[in-house]
């Protein structure tokens, strides 16, 4: 048997004494982070979850995420991590389309009202069975019991189902096994640290795949102290890295980039830094320069998707990083540059990433034809396009389709669109992506309105702002005629995306 909580229970019984979470004042041991877990677990066994079922999670960065993330495994039941972002109708599409029995929400803030939101769409989820806070678990008095080694799993069986939309259509969930979820925990942990006494910042979504495999599973699998950022902010992030002696930080590039720029405040002292990981977008070489100069540490860049757990190629530690480099494929597993037709092309020539190891997902749930559509042999082609020198190292230089990287999330043009054109005033719509200062991309809308309508940029902002994630919406709109089109008519794209390259949005 295989369960991916084996990484928590083997920390807990090694280390029990340890710090395992810091957030604000709260300070859990990994004694006490397993017990808060095992006691979600009861709570979930007594609504008869086990074995296979699918329980989502909408929770961010607090103690409640870990805990109930274990506690969904230790029952042998399948996570779902949801986008604290969701709006209702999104919430209520992916229970629907995970088939979740059951529904952990935590409860949230004014600013962020996760427990209104979830609710209203687990109302909208006909199929979901419990809507669970996880400030109340615990609450209620059970007689079941959660044995201490969990239920047994098997090393291929689902663990995580990451929901992402690939570049078209409405999202889809990648099943990730406990065998695929370890290993890539295993390899991070080999990749990004050697020390007993790691002290790391989890800025990064922990519901996303890159904080979920490479700082949360990773930092409890070495028995690290994870100090908790609920919504990352730089001064706050610096502050922290100070009080706690944070040694270790996982970023996106524009989480490097406000860093820098929250430097200076805090008189240019810089925490004890030894390693410093990016991903999720390309790193500019201004800022790994920059980054290195001012914090006195490397930083290393890596590449992954959720459909690979998602740590596939990295840096190697110990040696100078090449700007603009992802690196190498880690150990396990192997790439390519692949054409249309799956034929590998040679070095220096540009080609689609394909990805095969131990790494790879099950497939996307309940989508036989988008599985097949992206996987042949065992390979897995990613839609990025890349060349790779003599040494072997990999360099991204586009991506297929209209993939928009907003500030390190995907945004996806169609399911945008999909929704505004459900507005009454909108006749066709077409989203690209253009320059970011900061964020490397944002998302613009060129809608053609229906003859005869009154509608305004603010108006259709504000409505798609209600309809979708914060990260989705887009945040400038055109007005046209016309857009223009192919001889099959389909929208050119490109020609837009053309159009608008040299304008550069405000931080």
């Amino acid at each position: 048997m295989l369960n991916l909580s084996s990484l928590l229970e083997h920390s807990a019984r090694e280390h029990p004494g340890r710090t395992a979470l810091v957030f604000g004042d709260t300070r859990l041991t990994y004694a006490e982070l397993l017990k808060r877990s095992q006691d979600i677990a009861v709570t979930l066994r007594h609504h008869g979850v086990g074995r296979g079922d699918k329980v989502a999670l909408s929770c961010p960065n607090v103690p409640d995420f870990p805990a109930a993330y274990f506690a969904i495994l230790q029952v042998g039941a399948v996570v779902v991590p949801l986008n604290v972002l969701l709006r209702p109708q999104e919430v209520a599409y992916h229970l629907t389309d995970s088939r979740a029995k059951a529904f952990l929400c935590f409860e949230g803030t004014p600013q962020l009202p996760l427990a209104e939101v979830g609710r209203a769409g687990f109302d909208q989820a006909a199929d979901c069975a419990h809507f669970l806070l996880l400030g109340r678990i615990g609450e209620e008095e059970t007689d079941s019991v959660v044995p201490p080694e969990g239920v047994a799993t098997a090393a291929e069986d689902t663990a995580v189902i990451l929901y992402t939309s690939g570049t078209t259509g409405r999202p889809k969930g990648a099943e990730l096994t406990h065998r695929s979820m370890v290993l890539n925990a295993m390899v991070a942990d080999r990749l990004f640290t050697a020390a007993d006494d790691e002290v790391m910042l989890a800025s990064l979504p922990l519901f996303h795949a890159f904080g979920q495999s490479a700082v949360m599973n990773m930092g409890l699998l070495r028995g690290a102290t994870l100090v908790l950022q609920s919504r990352f902010d730089a001064h706050e992030a610096l502050r922290l890295m100070h009080r706690e002696g944070v040694t270790f930080f996982a970023g996106v590039p524009t989480m490097y980039w406000a860093l820098l720029g929250a430097l200076h405040p805090h008189g240019g002292r810089t925490p004890p830094l030894r390693t410093a990981v990016s991903g999720g977008a390309a790193l500019p070489v201004e800022v790994l320069q920059k980054f290195g100069k001012a914090f006195g540490v490397d930083v290393q860049e890596g590449y992954g998707l959720s459909e690979t757990s998602p740590v596939a190629c990295f840096n190697p530690p110990g040696l100078p990083p090449r700007p603009g480099s992802i690196g190498r494929p880690v150990w396990g597993v192997q790439m390519k540059l692949i054409d249309d037709s799956w034929q590998t092309v040679p070095d220096e020539a540009r080609g689609e990433i394909a990805i095969r190891g131990h790494n790879m997902m099950k497939g996307y749930y309940r989508r036989p034809h988008d599985t097949a559509s992206v996987m042949r042999d065992g390979w897995f082609r990613t839609g990025d396009i890349a060349r790779r020198d003599g040494d072997g190292y990999y360099y991204v230089v586009d991506r297929v389709k209209d993939l928009i990287i907003r500030g390190g999330f995907n945004v996806y043009p169609r399911e945008i669109e999909e929704v505004l054109i459900t507005h009454p005033a909108v006749s066709m719509a077409a989203v690209v992506g253009v320059p970011h200062a900061t964020h490397g991309e944002d998302v613009k809308a060129f809608v053609i309105p229906v003859p005869g309508t009154d509608l305004s940029e603010a108006e259709l902002i504000a409505w798609c702002r209600e309809r979708m994630a914060a990260y989705k919406y887009p945040r400038s709109v055109e007005f046209r005629d016309s857009l223009p089109l192919t001889s099959t008519g389909k929208i050119l794209k490109r020609e837009l995306s053309a159009e608008n390259h040299g304008d550069t949005a405000p931080a």
